[in-house]
């Protein structure tokens, strides 16, 4: 009967004992595409990782499991797999909530129930001897500092897809510590009768999680170990979990590195968004010096991949603008980016030969074979702006899908950013369903506002919602300019919020397709206080930071 996939869901699961037992533990830490079994049966706003747990279950990938009542969430989920016919095998540990004698004892006290539960239903006795070897394995896992970015990471459960991107963008990660982390357990003097009563301890002692009654020992390790180790810190946070809402604000007051926040529902749909923020997160820590050019006559090519448009622009040597491209981007990325590619090589009179280096920028920028380089927009945007204007400290970007604050510095290096949800609300998509609804085309409706007489106020930001609200207005029979006016000062107040996270600093640029829109500029500028600059052509600005890096990328 060995040889059994058991799976788990926390850091203070007794993993070593599973083992012991000849059986395989996983952690499990799926990615839905969706949650439609779990939301059958569990309410709509429990712990998004919860859900991907139960679908995972649901769909009869595991048959045991041992659970820890970490969380209330986790207490319901056992109680929605006790009626499951698929799950052969189900255990929930009690964890104490103090790492004090009385806590270790009970715990030492659960270990043995669960050991005596284990060995009735697989008919295996517990193995104390390789129990023991497992326990000194596992010293050797601990992973160390290295030349070039060290990331560590913090917070509540966090996926593997985002240690992966971590490692892809070239980043070493020295530890995980979030709550269902791979923390590495003291097993020195482990011996005797009292074993488990040890292990119990070793258990309870781990660096806590926030559920545990004392978590000063979070915030003294900050300030003795990690902040020597590590070049950031990335702390991930699951939709709904107040707690470690609570921990990311504690550890920002203690800790002077950089901080990068990641909140996700652990489904597959915010992927591309969290990959650009931690690429561009670990690219504002790579510090490298711009190299010299190989010749005056070099030419380079930037390329912007949108949601809505894919932007390219072409430099020479000596950073003259020779050309740039817009086009619409269609069903396969590499298609548009090369239609956008070949009509600014014809506007510059170049051919595809002619270019010594490609800088993809955007969410698709992946999948643009011919490039020679990746850089996340947050960080072109940077560069692009720097070099058209450079007194602009805030960067206002607002895209087709979402939207961002990038600060930067006297350099053009990114200093901090933040990015929108999922959520289309205030972005160029939304404007095209509102442009839509009221039957105009962007451009119109842009113009439109300054018609404007009365003062309208969309309540909503949800793109849904708020075509139904101006669905509404329309049968009400309000007028056309003063409904975009009302989108127009919602939108500004969605962006200002999420300035408002940033912090405010002088001098503003916007970019993107919705610094076009003048109304939407107006309405920001009459928030801020501030007049905003708004480029000659907004949407090539990333673009034109990529064709910049791929100058400092030609070495002398």
């Amino acid at each position: 009967m060995g040889d059994v996939m058991v799976g788990y869901v926390c850091k203070y699961t007794p993993i070593h004992i599973i083992e012991s037992f000849g059986e395989k533990v996983h952690k499990i830490d799926p990615l839905p595409a969706n949650f439609d079994n779990a939301d059958c049966c569990t309410h709509n706003n429990m712990c998004s990782y919860v859900k991907a747990v139960l679908e995972e279950c649901l769909a009869g990938k595991i048959q045991r499991i041992v659970l820890m009542n970490c969380c209330d969430s986790v207490r319901r989920l056992y109680d929605v797999l006790k009626l499951q016919p698929t799950i052969e095998f189900l255990y929930m540990l009690d964890l104490p909530r103090k790492a004090d004698e009385k806590g270790c004892i009970m715990l030492a006290k659960e270990l043995n129930a669960f050991i005596k539960e284990y060995e009735k239903f697989s008919g295996i006795n517990f193995n104390k001897e390789r129990f023991v070897e497992l326990l000194h394995e596992q010293r050797n896992s601990r992973q160390y500092a290295k030349a070039g970015v060290n990331i560590g990471i913090m917070g509540a459960r966090c996926e593997s897809s985002i240690t992966e991107i971590i490692q892809n963008a070239g980043a070493n990660i020295v530890f995980n510590l979030a709550c269902n982390g791979d923390n590495v357990i003291e097993t020195n003097g482990f011996n005797g009768e009292d074993i488990i009563y040890q292990y119990a301890k070793t258990l309870l002692n781990q660096y806590p999680c926030m559920r545990m009654a004392d978590t000063t020992k979070r915030y003294a390790v900050l300030k003795k170990d990690i902040e020597k180790s590590i070049s950031g810190l990335i702390f991930h946070t699951v939709k709904f979990c107040d707690m470690y809402s609570f921990d990311y604000t504690k550890i920002k007051e203690n800790l002077s590195l950089p901080v990068l926040k990641l909140e996700t529902d652990y489904s597959l749909q915010s992927e591309g968004q969290i990959r650009t923020r931690i690429e561009a997160f670990i690219e504002a820590l790579k510090t490298k010096k711009p190299p010299r050019l190989t010749s005056n006559s070099a030419y380079v090519c930037g390329i912007d991949s949108g949601s809505l448009s894919t932007n390219v622009v072409i430099l020479d040597g000596q950073r003259n603008i020779l050309a740039y491209s817009i086009v619409p981007t269609g069903a396969k990325t590499v298609d548009s980016a090369t239609e956008a590619f070949e009509n600014a090589l014809a506007r510059a009179n170049l051919t595809r030969s002619d270019i010594s280096y490609i800088v993809s920028t955007g969410y698709g920028r992946i999948g643009i074979p011919f490039s020679d380089k990746r850089v996340t927009e947050i960080t072109c945007h940077g560069r692009g702006a720097h070099f058209l204007n450079n007194s602009v400290r805030t960067i206002i970007d607002i895209g087709g899908q979402d939207s961002k604050i990038i600060r930067i510095n006297n350099k053009g290096d990114v200093v901090d950013f933040v990015m929108n949800d999922k959520c289309s609300a205030g972005t160029g998509r939304f404007l095209e369903v509102m442009a839509k609804t009221l039957g105009l085309s962007l451009e119109d409706m842009s113009k439109e506002a300054a018609n404007s007489k009365e003062e309208l106020t969309i309540t909503s930001m949800c793109t849904v919602f708020a075509e139904s609200e101006v669905i509404s207005l329309i049968a009400k029979n309000k007028d056309k300019a003063d409904i975009i006016k009302g989108l127009n000062k919602s939108i500004a107040g969605r962006t200002l919020s999420l300035l408002e996270r940033i912090g405010r600093k002088k001098h503003y640029m916007m970019t993107g397709g919705v610094a076009k829109n003048s109304g939407v500029v107006q309405a920001l500028e009459e928030k801020i206080g501030e007049k905003i600059f708004v480029p000659e052509e907004p949407q090539i600005i990333g673009a034109l930071g990529a064709a910049l890096i791929a100058l400092e990328n030609i070495k002398s």
